[in-house]
This record gives C-alpha cells, structure tokens and sequence, in this order.
C-alpha cells in the first residue's frame, strides 16, 4: 500500500517536470540552423584539447564517427587505473587530449599522460612527493610555442609547468617549474588557505587563474591573476575585493580589502580569443552566511566579469547574487555561443547558477538577452545582518529547478517518510529561493551544490541550443551564535564551532559520506595525525596553517576529551574579524534526507534539459540517473543527484555520467532519448571527452566514484566502436 500511495503522488510530482518533453511543452519544435563557427574555420577539432572542449566552454566536438545510428555498439576500447585512490577519493578531472595523448589527473593530484589510443601510462608527476593530496583538480591545462610544449597545472598551493612530453618541471618557470598562489595577492596570505581546482586558460602567453579559498572568516581573497607562461612572473591582477579607488569600492565596507576573504573564481572561465575577452564567475565573500562584517551589495562576488584577457582590465560586470548569504557561489564556466533573435545573428555568454537560473548576456556589452527584474526578498532576522533588499530574476529561460519549497514538496515515499521529514521542518524557516539563514534552520532550495553545479553546460553551436544537467536538493541549514563568554565554554569547543563543525557537526559525527565523524577519533588516529590533518589539510579538508599553537592544542585536547569545563568565562580563542558584531557559525552542510538516506522532497532528483537559447524555451527534459534501491523495489524513476557535466557532438549525442548509479550514457540530443548506457565499476563524477586518433573516435571518462556514498575508484575508460 505505501508502495502504490508513492507511485501515485511521485507520478504526479513528476508531471510538471516532465512535460516539457517531446510533444509536450513549452519549446517543442527544433531550433533553427545555424553555422557551425568550428567547421567555418576549417576546424577538424579532432583533438579536445582545451579544459571543456574549448576556450569557450562548449563541451561540443565536431566528430560524428560515433552516432545516432551506431552509437549501441560502443565498447570499452581500453581502461588505465592509477593506483592511488583511497576510501574517500575522488577524480573529477575533464582530461585534455593533444597529438594522441591524454592529459589528466589522478585521485592523489599526480599530473598523469596516457596513450590515447591505448591507455598505457606514459609519465606521472607527484607534486606531493607520496605524501597527503589536499582537495581535487579538475584538469590541465595546455600551452606551446613552437618546441617549447607544456602542461600547466595546479595542485596544493602551486602552479606547475611540465614538459608535456616527459612530465619534468620547466625550471625556467618561477621557482624551478612552480609558482606559489599565496605570492602576488597585494595582501598578506601566508597562513591562510589557497589552491585551484580549476584549469587556468591560456591566452597567447597568459595563463589565467582563479582560486578555491577558505569559505570562513579567515579567508583569503579570491583576485584574479595572469601569469606569464614562459617565465611565471604574475602578469596582471584583478581585485575582485574593490581596493580604495577602484570600480566597487563602495559596495563594502571601509577597509574590508584588508580582512574580508573569498569572491573567488574556482569554477573556470570562458575566453574570446577573437575578441581577447576573458569572461570569469566569482563566488560568496566569506564567511558564506554571515555578513555582518561585509555590510553592502559586495562587488564583485557572486558576479559574471567581463575582463580584458591582455590587461585584465573590466569591461562589464553583472552582479547575479547580491551580498550572498546562501553560498551561491557561480559554478561552472561561462559557455560561449551564438543565437538568433529577431533574425539577428548575436555572440552571447550564457552563465548558470546554483539557485538554478540561466542568464543570457551579449557578449561585448554584457547586455540582458532577456528581460532581468528585481525583485523583493526576504530581510535577515540575525542580528548586525542586513541583507539585500532585492535579487535579480531572469525572466528567460524558465528555471532549471523549482524554486519554491512548500510543504507540498515533502517526500511521500512512505508515510513513516513524510513523519520523518515533516518533524525535522518543524520551527524552521522557508519559502523564497532567497530566504536567509537562520538561527531556527531555514531549508535551503535550491540547494548548495545546485541546480546547476561544476560540470558545466553543453552546447551546439549550428543551433544555439544548451545541454545542462541539474540536481533538485533540499538542504536543512542552521547558524548558531558562538558565545565566548558563555559559562561552561572552553577553548577547544570554540575553537571546534568555529573552523571544524561546518563540515564535521558540532556533535562530531560529520556529514553522511562526505565528512568522516570524529567521534572516538583516539580510537584511530594518534594526536600527531590529527594535527597534521588539521594545519596541512589533506583531501577535501583545507590546511588551517593561521592557528596558534594555543589554537592547536586546545583543539587536540577537546577531540580527544582531554578538556575539562572551566569556571570562568573562557577568553578570546582567535582574533574577532574586523569590523564583526557578532560571531555567527553554521552546524553543517546537512541535505534534508529522510531516514533511509533517499531525498526528503519528491522527485525529480536529477535531470537533463536542452534550452533553446534563441527563444528561451525548453525542447525537452529528461530524467537523468536512478536509485538502484528503488529500482529494485519496482518505484517508478526519480532521477539522481549528479556531478559532472555533458559532451556534445556533431554525431547527434550527448555522453553524460555523473550519477550514483554507476552508469555512463547517450542521448538523441534532438529527443532526449536514451540510446546507450554502460555499467562501469565507479562513478564517473566529471566531464567526458571526445577525441579522435589514427582515424577512430574515443569517448573517455575518469571513473573515480568517492561521491553521494559511491566507492573511490581510479580508472580512466575508453569506448570506441568495435573494428
């Protein structure tokens, strides 16, 4: 009975989302031919040698070896393992492949070249030496001028330059083939946390980057820097946090260039080489929920920046997220392409968000190609808060996700389900796309890893239509106010709310898969690893190098309940940040799952659209992804949480992976029909690409798994049609 009530409800739910497919809906018919830039300028494009396919982040490739007709009779062509996963590694990487070879990264941030045709491994470079990787890297980037050929790319604090055919550092770059990303920020960083997760991308001879810093009061901040590639030396800087005098200065604080962090650029960019315009996504200004220290609209985070890619001077800016409390950062690249509106031919920039929103912008002028509205959003309730009093809408396309939690969104899986959840809303805050953190809980939905999300978007340039895959996620978000003169308070505790609980939980026992709990920890790990962990960082987690040895110990000693009580009101454990009011911390990253671990909203979960992007209408959605669990027990299809991005080709398809499931697949872009799928042995949670070599075309995919509760993995997998 509970099983048949579910369908029902879930087959409801499911209609609004699905009827935008064919036959149904809103856009319906084709788009309109258009010519296609690459084939226009004697382009093959066999190779992919461009993080995302090109320096416009299309994710298209013009072979069609593999297509409609026989795109079910792919097969795995070849298969290479790494070696080097652990339990809670990941490959996210979009490998690039040059004159028949594969450059790309391993679970451990080694930069790895394999034979395209046949996997083999052909050099490996370890930046760590055998010791601790710290975060993930999503790719390489390539340069040459004439025999002078180099991979560029980041790991832990450092860019790399290494000769592309041996993998050996360029000594002539920088300091003996690396650069530091702590040096030339125009401010002290030397203790805090900086890396890249993202490919840089080459202009002439700059390579441009963005960076991923830390996210609380600590932070550094997120400029934009060019570097010269035959030497190293930082060619030019862009202040994404306004120095006095400059563009913005006035949308913060007086002075917040010295202590506010982040509006930084980690999801990539999108070059007109043509043009020599760099088009860049910046994220939240630290700390994410809390800006009572950053009071103003806080330009340039959370904006789409149009930069001279020679000078790295502005040229137009939109500012998607005002003074950001949600962590709405901006997170893919920017996509290139050309629609046709009013019989005008227009070069546009398409930029997708987190809070699911698709904003079209002519690509000179930053000019909206559909009509944006402001629109009044819900004020702050915590104290020494001010938030935005509007937030722009666009008014085309529709949005990727639903934008409205209501109680009519909860789970109805089962009843026991539905109590589950309905319990855990109860005080809380919801509603508006827009509804601030709370000390109550406010239910965050979009969610914070989207809508849309770092794999980025597709399109086909002959006409003018986006490919982009989503996430529909409720997640249960809290702030709580950190009393440092509270009774009772102790250092270790405090100093554990304010830099370990986000991920961690303030009772120790983490985030699902995500975050390991650190309950018992003695029972594991001797104090000089933990320690370690703590001021280096390693995986996922950040280095907290800024900590005192005071710092430090206090919280050694509370972890390993070694912390006793004190009488008296414990002092100050770390220097306020400047210009604070008051000290807000969130409890964690908590998606709103229900008690068998499945989603606490109906479905969809997951989903493919293709967007007309000359009309802003949708030809068709899919779901994309599946609950084995569930599939089993003979529910009808929900889609999946996803990561990772589509590939499109001239051959009629889109490859796509990044679902829990395991699976890689095609679709008919024309009809989102299914065509082919494969079972791998991890999840691919990144980017395909395609490529062709001595006349055959491969589609290659790393499958590292270490996602949404899947195993680590550390396989990069070919398929090719069979000779």
């Amino acid at each position: 009975m509970e099983t048949t009530l579910w369908k029902s409800c879930a087959w409801t739910a499911l209609t609004a989302s699905i009827l935008l497919t064919i036959g149904c809906g809103g856009g319906g018919s084709p788009a309109p031919q258009m010519p296609d830039p690459f084939m226009e300028a004697g382009v093959e494009h066999d190779d992919w040698n461009v993080y995302l396919g090109d320096s416009g982040s299309s994710q298209y490739s013009t072979l069609d070896q593999i297509n409609k007709e026989n795109v079910g009779q792919l097969e795995l062509a070849w298969m290479t393992s790494t070696g080097d996963s652990d339990s809670r590694s990941q490959i996210q990487c979009n490998p690039i492949i040059v004159d028949g070879v594969v450059y790309a990264v391993s679970p451990m941030i080694k930069a790895i070249a394999m034979d395209a045709k046949t996997g083999e491994m052909l050099w490996q470079f370890d930046p760590f030496e055998g010791g601790f990787a710290q975060g993930v890297t999503r790719g390489v980037t390539y340069w040459e001028d004439g025999d002078d050929k180099r991979i560029l790319y980041s790991a832990g604090s450092y860019i790399y330059a290494l000769n592309a055919k041996t993998g050996e550092l360029i000594p002539e770059f920088d300091d003996d083939g690396k650069v530091s990303l702590h040096d030339g920020l125009d401010r002290d960083v030397t203790n805090q946390d900086i890396v890249s997760t993202t490919p840089g991308i080459v202009y002439k001879d700059l390579l441009i980057m963005g960076t991923r810093v830390s996210e609380g009061y600590n932070g550094a901040p997120g400029h934009i820097r060019a570097y010269h590639i035959p030497t190293g030396e930082r060619a030019w800087i862009f202040h994404t946090i306004p120095l006095p005098g400059q563009f913005g200065y006035d949308t913060w604080p007086e002075g917040a260039h010295e202590y506010v962090g982040g509006a930084n650029s980690w999801a990539g960019m999108a070059l007109d080489e043509e043009r020599g315009i760099v088009y860049i996504p910046t994220g939240s200004p630290s700390f994410d929920f809390y800006g009572g220290n950053r009071i103003g609209d806080n330009l340039f985070g959370n904006t789409l920046i149009a930069l001279n890619a020679e000078t790295g001077e502005r040229i137009w800016h939109f500012q998607i997220v005002k003074h950001d409390l949600w962590d709405r950062d901006i997170p893919q690249p920017p996509t290139l392409l050309t629609v046709n509106q009013n019989g005008q031919l227009i070069d546009a920039v398409a930029q997708l968000t987190k809070h699911g929103m698709v904003f079209l912008f002519n690509r000179e002028t930053g000019e909206p190609l559909f009509p944006i509205e402001y629109r009044q959003v819900p004020a702050s309730t915590l104290r020494g808060e001010v938030a935005a009093e509007t937030q722009p809408y666009v008014t085309k396309p529709a949005p990727l996700v639903r934008q409205i939690f209501s109680l009519r969104e909860v789970t109805d899986r089962t009843p026991e389900a539905r109590e589950y959840i309905m319990q855990m809303l109860e005080g809380t805050n919801y509603g508006n796309t827009f509804t601030p953190p709370s000390l109550d809980g406010t239910i965050i939905f979009p969610g914070f890893d989207g809508g849309a999300e770092w794999g980025g978007s597709a399109v086909d340039p002959t006409r003018g239509v986006l490919y982009v895959n989503v996430t529909e996620m409720a997640w249960l978000h809290q702030m709580v106010e950190i009393d440092n003169t509270a009774e009772g308070a102790t250092p270790g505790r405090l100093n554990y709310m304010k830099y370990c609980a986000a991920c961690h939980k303030s009772d120790l026992t983490g985030e699902q898969h995500l975050y390991p709990t650190l309950v018992n920890i003695g029972d594991r790990l001797e104090r000089e690893e933990v320690l370690e962990f703590i001021v280096n960082g390693r995986g996922r987690m950040p280095g907290y190098k800024f900590l005192t040895q005071e710092e430090q110990d206090s919280l050694i000693a509370y972890l390993y309940g070694e912390e006793k009580p004190v009488e008296e009101p414990a002092a100050e454990v770390a220097e306020e940040p400047k210009e604070a009011t008051v000290e807000f911390r969130h409890t964690g990253y908590n998606r709103l799952f229900d008690e068998d671990g499945f989603p606490g909203i109906k479905p969809p979960w997951g989903k493919l659209h293709a967007i007309d992007m000359s009309s802003g209408e949708y030809l068709w959605t899919v779901l994309l992804g599946e609950h084995k669990e569930l599939v089993e027990q003979g529910y009808p299809p929900t889609g999946a949480e996803n990561y990772g991005g589509p590939v499109v080709t001239a051959g009629g398809l889109i490859f796509i992976a990044g679902t829990p499931d395991e699976k890689i697949r095609a679709f008919d872009k024309d009809t989102g029909e299914l065509l082919w799928e494969y079972q791998m042995p991890f999840a691919g949670y990144a980017t395909p690409a395609t490529y062709m070599v001595d006349g055959k075309q491969y589609v290659v995919i790393a499958a590292g798994g270490g996602k949404i509760g899947t195993p680590s993995g550390d396989a990069y997998m070919a398929f090719a049609l069979p000779e």
